[in-house]
């Protein structure tokens, strides 16, 4: 499961900025997960869940998950699909000359501190 390797990783960067900034606690985290990529929205939940009363900055902290959907553009035909229904090969004009424009991500998006 190498998403408690992933909540480790966004703990430590977040614990980086805190420091930069000050921040003493962090009250929700928000983060964008494409639909294809390759995190399990319910282990990196369950991760955060056993991580983060562990590290004192996290003790309170919430995780929100904002799923991005996948999305393929053609370049045969300059339309774009959704990927999981349709695939690599194009519904409109049946092109396989596809390729993912949105749906791989992994951000930060924001952190909520209390009193902000």
């Amino acid at each position: 499961m190498h998403e408690l390797g992933v909540v480790f990783h966004i703990m430590d960067s977040l614990e980086k900025v805190a420091a930069e900034n000050g921040v003493e606690s962090i009250s929700k985290v928000v983060l964008e997960l494409g639909e294809v990529s390759t995190v399990i929205e319910s282990c990196l939940i369950n991760c955060w869940k056993w991580a983060a009363p562990k590290r004192p900055l996290f003790a309170e902290a919430k995780l929100v998950v904002e799923t991005l959907p996948a999305i393929t553009y053609c370049e045969d035909c300059g339309r774009t699909y959704p990927t999981v229904a349709h695939g690599k090969i194009c519904p409109y004009c049946q092109s396989g000359k596809t390729w993912l424009a949105q749906g791989n991500e992994f951000n930060i998006r924001e952190i909520e501190v209390p009193g902000s």
